[in-house]
């Protein structure tokens, strides 16, 4: 049995243990306390430190994310012109020190802040700065564009605020318009002027042409600077975000165009139509370009310029097909013809329209090959293609050849006709002629130039048997025989008088009818008056040396009116409404 007073220590010597115990506990727990309440604040600070951080992405690239002036885009996207030796227009998106805490920061919130709010912030920005700068050039051409249509792009001889380049380009003052210009021309193919299209029509068209050039090099410019900013696994994804306003802007601009030139088939405003060939022509040719610039984005958005391009092609092919039609269905109104018989204006518009399609052969033979559904039309090739442009010429040249014959007969007077066919068929030769028409005329229609020369000398007889009823009265085979010296018969003299007069009447009658008719080539015009003329004197002055001197009448002023000189000049006067 344990003694009370060594059973009392024992008890005091737990109580002491426990007591310490306690305490130690007891100090773990204020330990541990403090310790959750200092990672909280880790935590805290961490967090707020963090969203200071977004804060101060967002605000730099706000700030510092400037919209590209027009200006400056026609100089990056004249940066491919062999016109001057230039150094290439580098865009500055952000300055140096702005660029290098950005990126800081960016590597920060991917690294410890594992977080990717701060990726849509910069595409949402970079976004709507990019649209906004497309925008502003196609402002830029509406404003001011000059009179030719051509927009003036002063020079700018220092560097401003608002323009964000590394290197300036150098250029004397007045040489950069002359350089615009240039550069107007060369994304044009240097195309003419659009038959019937107003000045409106063409800055319209060179705006939207220079905006897709445009889009092409900033988003390749983007791409650059989203590079050093957004982690690479998130690089093309960001960028497709990046791009799809501009994009989805240019896409339904040209999608209007197709709509514009839909509704102007329709009407038969073909001029309007051909808006789309320099457009579809462009697009073709910076589709690479294109392509390149859109690797690893999304299928839907590497299809948005094939699926216009597709638009573009179908509504053309559409237009040169309802035009071909158009022409061979013009009607034949008396009111819309040509009182003088010159050139139809049908004729006018339809070489005027082909000649168009001279700057665009290639485009106008892929939209032809487009809508060919034979299995070498998958993979068609340039001669293809010029073959069946060729053909599709051929056709309206045969169509508007139909309408022009059926057109002629509206005129009562056959010479009439037939002068209306010769101009109109002078006219279709000497235009195929005077441009490359005729050697695509020519892939498939050898003979053509031969057939039309054909038509013309056809037209030129039978304008010339308009003469008969005035040369038969004087003709030899019709002229009463008699002997000299012996006294004429009452019925020859009288025949004579008749020819004499049926002679005079019919040519006054002729002259006064057909100085009223014209012919527009002056050479063909003389060519035809010396034709008509020599037959013309050569048959009365036969007539007159013959009965000139013949006692016929008593009074032979009354028949004897024109010398054949004068014959001569009248006939001169034909097809001159001034004489």
């Amino acid at each position: 049995m344990i003694p009370p007073q060594e059973a009392s220590a024992r008890r005091r010597e737990i109580e002491d243990k426990l007591k310490q115990e306690e305490e130690t506990l007891s100090f773990i727990r204020d330990s541990l306390e403090k310790s959750d309440q200092l990672t909280n604040n880790m935590k805290l600070l961490f967090e707020r430190g963090k969203e200071s951080l977004e804060s101060e992405f967002r605000s730099l690239m706000t700030r510092h994310s400037k919209v590209v002036s027009p200006v400056l885009i026609l100089d990056l996207i004249s940066g491919d012109d062999d016109l001057e030796a230039q150094e290439d227009v580098a865009l500055e998106h952000l300055p140096e020190s702005v660029l290098q805490d950005v990126i800081r920061i960016s590597r920060w919130l991917v690294e410890y802040g594992r977080n990717q709010d701060f990726m849509n912030v910069y595409y949402q920005i970079r976004s709507s700065q990019l649209d906004r700068s497309i925008k502003g050039l196609k402002e830029h051409f509406h404003k001011s564009s000059s009179s030719s249509g051509v927009p003036y792009s002063p020079a700018i001889p220092n560097k401003r605020k608002d323009t964000p380049t590394k290197k300036p380009v150098k250029r004397p003052g007045h040489e950069h318009d002359f350089r615009v210009k240039h550069l107007s021309e060369a994304l044009n193919d240097k195309h003419r002027p659009l038959a019937g299209r107003d000045d409106m029509l063409d800055v319209e068209t060179d705006a939207y042409i220079h905006c897709v050039s445009a889009f092409v090099k900033l988003a390749q410019s983007e791409y650059q600077l989203l590079a050093d900013i957004i982690p690479e696994h998130h690089q093309k994804k960001t960028f497709d975000s990046l791009i799809q306003d501009a994009l989805d802007g240019l896409m339904l601009e040209g999608e209007n165009i197709v709509s514009a030139a839909r509704k102007a088939i329709v009407r038969h405003d073909f001029s309007t139509v051909l808006t789309v060939f320099p457009i579809l022509r462009h697009l073709k040719q910076t589709k690479p370009e294109f392509d390149q610039v859109l690797q690893g984005t999304a299928a839907s958005t590497k299809n948005k310029l094939p699926g216009l391009i597709t638009s573009m092609e179908t509504i053309g092919a559409k237009a040169l097909e309802d035009f071909a039609d158009n022409i061979k269905n013009d009607p034949d109104k008396e009111y819309n013809m040509p009182k003088d018989g010159t050139v139809h204006e049908l004729t006018s518009n339809a070489i005027l329209f082909l000649q168009q399609l001279l700057d665009f052969q290639e485009t106008a033979g892929a939209m032809l090959a487009s809508q060919e559904t034979s299995s070498s039309a998958t993979s068609y090739s340039s001669e293809f293609s010029k073959r069946l442009l060729s053909t599709y010429i051929c056709k309206v040249l045969g169509n508007l050849q139909l309408n022009l014959l059926s057109k002629s007969k509206v005129y009562e007077d056959p010479a009439l006709s037939a002068i209306f066919l010769h101009n109109n068929y002078n006219y279709i030769l000497k235009s195929l002629e005077k441009s490359e028409l005729i050697q695509l005329v020519a892939v498939t229609q050898k003979t053509a130039e031969r057939s039309y020369r054909e038509h013309i000398e056809q037209q030129i007889q039978t304008y010339q048997r308009s003469w008969l009823k005035v040369t038969d009265y004087i003709a030899e085979k019709n002229l009463p025989v008699f002997q000299p010296g012996v006294k004429l018969r009452d019925k020859e003299r009288q025949i004579i008088k008749e020819r004499f007069k049926g002679f005079n009447d019919g040519l006054e009658e002729l002259c006064k009818i057909q100085k009223a008719w014209a012919i527009p080539d002056t050479e063909q015009r003389d060519r035809i008056r010396q034709a008509q003329k020599t037959i013309v004197k050569e048959t009365y002055g036969a007539f007159l040396q013959k009965f000139g001197s013949v006692p016929f009448t008593k009074n032979p002023e009354k028949y004897i009116k024109y010398g054949v000189e004068q014959v001569g000049d009248m006939i001169d006067r034909l097809f001159d409404t001034s004489a």
